[in-house]
């Protein structure tokens, strides 16, 4: 139980102000991205007509994800934004993933992490709004049906990104908080690994697909 709330900081000072770095969350991130870096290049390294292992697995996912980027938005559309939904959805997949490793744990647990992720979608989604509609189309989606709806359509939008950065937070630190409890309980024997194995693969697929999928909404709610 002393495990949780540990957090191994690293504190830069910048004059006044203080830089806060989680360096669990910066490392296990960064171990994230070569296990992606790695299936990249292992998946593409030798493609041909009779495709190995992981390059069935690379075209299976990135045809069946394709596909429903074009659901949500269109071909055109799918060929600009399908990489970066594929890319979203596979960190976010192998990020809560990871905590089924023994003594690594989900960046998504993390709420920097959902959140800055739930940033990214919200400025690219209204940039691509700005640069498809036009600036006054897209300013005009503020004041409709009223004028006096401003406000809220505003407060609607940011909700937007509160709503699934703390969804994924809230699921994959309430997952690690189950486990650690029954764990301390149950003295890790028995029950822990099958939850581990059912917040960490069942769940954090779930959540991840669910993420990427309503940031794929809002990118089509801008731009169309």
């Amino acid at each position: 139980m002393e495990e949780l709330g540990k957090v191994h900081q690293l504190l830069v000072h910048l004059g006044d102000y203080t830089l806060t770095f989680n360096l669990g969350v910066i490392g296990h991130t960064w171990i994230v991205i070569a296990i992606l870096l790695l299936f990249g290049i292992l998946s593409s390294r030798r493609k041909s007509m009779v495709p190995g292992p992981l390059q069935v697995m690379g075209e299976l996912f990135i045809e069946n994800l394709f596909g429903l980027v074009e659901d949500t938005l269109d071909k055109e559309m799918a060929k600009k934004f399908g990489p970066l939904i594929c890319a979203l959805f596979m960190f976010l997949v192998l990020s809560n993933w990871l905590g089924i490793i023994p003594h690594l744990e989900e960046p998504t647990k993390d709420l920097n992490t959902p959140l800055s992720l739930g940033l990214m979608g919200f400025f690219i989604a209204h940039y691509s709004g700005i640069k498809t509609r036009g600036i006054k189309a897209y300013l005009k989606g503020y004041i409709e049906p009223f004028v006096f709806m401003l406000p809220l359509n505003i407060i609607g939008e940011l909700a937007n990104v509160v709503s699934i950065s703390f969804r994924l937070f809230g699921n994959i630190m309430g997952g690690s908080i189950i486990i650690l409890v029954v764990s301390y309980l149950t003295y890790s024997v028995l029950l822990p690994p099958f939850l581990n194995a059912f917040f960490g693969l069942f769940v954090g697929t779930i959540q991840a697909f669910v993420f990427t999928m309503l940031t794929t909404v809002y990118i089509s709610l801008q731009v169309k």
